[in-house]
């Protein structure tokens, strides 16, 4: 629940006191939590904010700040903080002493804290005989050895030849364990009756070890006993120990607590910064995903387009060997009329010679023309199995962009995902891990080599890019020569693949209307002006018969059915020919609109649309196949 975004309040500022009931109720019944279950305090009306755990003293120093009021603060949100701060004055008020403090262990009594140790703690041996047995009872093992319940560090023997009787000093650790087993060690010998009391009382040598925790009055004896402890000890009480002990734990305490704030600070914004990043990547991988579907339906469409352009140049290409062979059989009937007219007048016969070479000429002409048909027929064929080929390069090197895209994205998405662990387990170094160490570096390891993959994904990529725009250029200029190839060949009811000039006007609507109203002759003279009026109406850049229409917030270009010159054609000469201008005027504003002229396209004029470039090569195809069977 996010309580702290700046939405309007439903009651006034004087009314924020009867508000806070509501939910101090809430807070008290433990609907909205401040507590967690680990001990963290946390405002439950602030959970989208940055700071999220708060110290006790902290979160009711920002409830009442925030209820006694901001500007860019509503009275919904000073009420709720009112209440929560009224609850952590009332029901978690014990949370403000709950700071950890090191406690020191208790001296066992008064007497003892205010008497002077050596310390480190030392124990101190006397009476020990040297016998036949000295080279055991002089080895400092064999003391270790019989007092290794204390779990004494080091003894140290003191001895010479001269004397009969050795003593030993017997070092403990500096800490409160080494202070107990000192003291446990002397209690050994008090309840023996061999303390240092019982060594002072003692008028009779006694066979048997005394021994004791070292003091004030061996640290300053003149014995080596004394040289020892002055060089290895000191003397402290134990209050004084215990002090030092407390102060220093409270300083690493508070340093370490110092630490983990920072840490946990560190840890905050990391995980801010780490979100941030990881929405950021969503958006790109969406806006990614929108790229690559526009690339693919763009990349479709021209496939389209070059099949249509292929088409339409087969269909044109049909269509000029139609009409090559008319023409062949019309001049196969001259030169049949001329051969029966051999048998006219000498001028008669002369104008038949001529007659002949003419045609004999116009022979040689075709048959120059059906070689170079033939050459344009065989390049038109390569040309086809070149465009085969390279669509099936280009298609197959799509689906491998496709699948490289996926591979893209996915090891994006890694590599953001192993930047955000590495740096939390870079944060988390010092504290000196093996483990974390190791993961680390398998991490950076393996994010290195998916930026590697990466790259060589890049690469690979705008190489195919590359590809797929060259052959898409190439299909262009393939639709373009099919275009010029078929350039002089002009639309025929009995071809179905052919060239169509977008933007001329069609005359047939006008001869079929002026058949209507004038005689024959006439009609034809009629319709040919006035549609040329119209074409030239249309090549007329001051005339826009156009208007903008939105639909669904898409704009587009209609034909204005209100524009002046349209209504007067329609109105004077009917439907048909007002059709054609209009279909004109679109052809004009699709193919050419700026610069005013009609343009050549492939066209299929069965169907009446444009021919795809599948279609033209059929048609050509087709043709060649016509020819052969025809030759042979």
């Amino acid at each position: 629940m996010d309580n702290s975004s700046e939405e309007e309040s439903d009651f006034s500022e004087s009314e924020i006191n009867d508000y806070v009931d509501k939910p101090y109720e809430q807070l008290r019944t433990g609907r909205l939590v401040v507590k967690t279950a680990n001990g963290i305090l946390r405002c439950p009306f602030c959970m989208g904010k940055k700071k999220q755990d708060y110290k006790y003293k902290d979160l009711l120093q920002h409830a009442s700040g925030v209820s006694k009021g901001s500007k860019n603060r509503n009275a919904k949100q000073k009420a709720n903080h009112l209440a929560l701060a009224k609850f952590l004055q009332n029901e978690l008020a014990s949370e403000a002493d709950q700071a950890p403090r090191p406690a020191a262990p208790t001296p066992i009594s008064q007497d003892s804290e205010k008497e002077l140790y050596v310390w480190p703690w030392m124990g101190v041996i006397v009476n020990i005989l040297v016998g036949e047995d000295r080279k055991s009872v002089c080895d400092s093992g064999y003391w270790m050895k019989k007092f290794a319940k204390y779990r004494p560090l080091n003894v140290y023997i003191f001895w010479n030849d001269n004397e009969p009787r050795a003593q030993a000093i017997v070092e403990f650790n500096n800490d409160w364990n080494g202070f107990v087993n000192a003291t446990d060690f002397e209690k050994l010998f008090e309840t023996n009756n061999h303390s240092k009391k019982n060594w002072k009382a003692e008028t009779n040598l006694s066979l048997d070890i005394f021994g004791w925790c070292a003091r004030a009055d061996d640290y300053n004896s003149n014995e080596p006993i004394g040289e020892f402890l002055r060089q290895r000890g000191k003397l402290r009480t134990v209050s004084d120990i215990v002090n030092e002990a407390t102060q220093s734990r409270n300083t690493v305490v508070e340093n370490l607590t110092h630490e983990i704030d920072l840490t946990n600070e560190n840890l905050d914004e990391l995980q801010y910064k780490y979100n941030e990043k990881t929405m950021s990547l969503s958006r790109m991988l969406e806006e990614k995903d929108q790229l690559h579907h526009a690339f693919v339906e763009e990349t479709r469409k021209t496939q389209r387009l070059a099949r249509d352009n292929v088409r339409r140049i087969l269909e044109e290409q049909e269509k000029l060997h139609q009409e090559l062979e008319t023409k062949k059989k019309k001049l196969d009937s001259w030169s049949k009329q001329l051969n029966k007219r051999e048998a006219l007048t000498e001028i008669e016969r002369q104008k038949l010679d001529e007659e002949k070479k003419k045609n004999d000429m116009r022979n040689n002409s075709l048959q120059l023309a059906s070689l170079e048909q033939r050459r344009a027929d065989e390049n038109v064929l390569r040309l086809v199995e070149e465009q085969k080929r390279e669509k099936e390069e280009a298609l197959s090197k799509i689906l491998q962009l496709e699948k490289q895209l996926d591979a893209k994205q996915k090891l994006e998405m890694e590599i953001q995902e192993l930047k955000g662990k590495l740096q939390v387990m870079k944060h988390l170094e010092d504290q000196d891990d093996v483990g974390v160490q190791q993961k680390m570096k398998e991490m950076d390891d393996d994010l290195n080599q998916k930026v590697e993959d990466l790259n060589d994904l890049h690469e690979l990529y705008r190489t195919l890019v590359a590809k797929e725009r060259e052959s898409n250029d190439e299909l262009q200029d393939a639709r373009k020569e099919l275009i010029s190839g078929l350039q002089d060949q002009s639309s025929n009811a009995r071809v179905n693949i052919g060239i169509k000039r977008m933007g001329d006007i069609d005359i047939k609507p006008f001869q079929n209307t002026c058949k209507q109203k004038f005689s024959p002759d006439e009609a034809m003279i009629q319709a040919s002006t006035l549609c040329s009026l119209w074409q030239d109406n249309l090549t007329d850049p001051n005339w826009h018969p156009f208007k903008v229409v939105t639909t669904d917030g898409d704009s587009q270009e209609n034909i204005d059915e209100d524009d002046e010159k349209l209504k007067g054609l329609k109105q004077e000469w009917g439907d048909e020919i007002y059709n054609a201008v209009v279909v004109a005027l679109k052809e004009m504003n699709e193919y050419n609109p700026s610069g005013r002229y009609s343009v050549p396209e492939l066209w299929n004029f069965k169907e009446g649309r444009k021919a795809t470039l599948k279609e033209v090569i059929s048609y050509i195809v087709k043709s060649i196949k016509s020819l052969k069977r025809k030759r042979t």
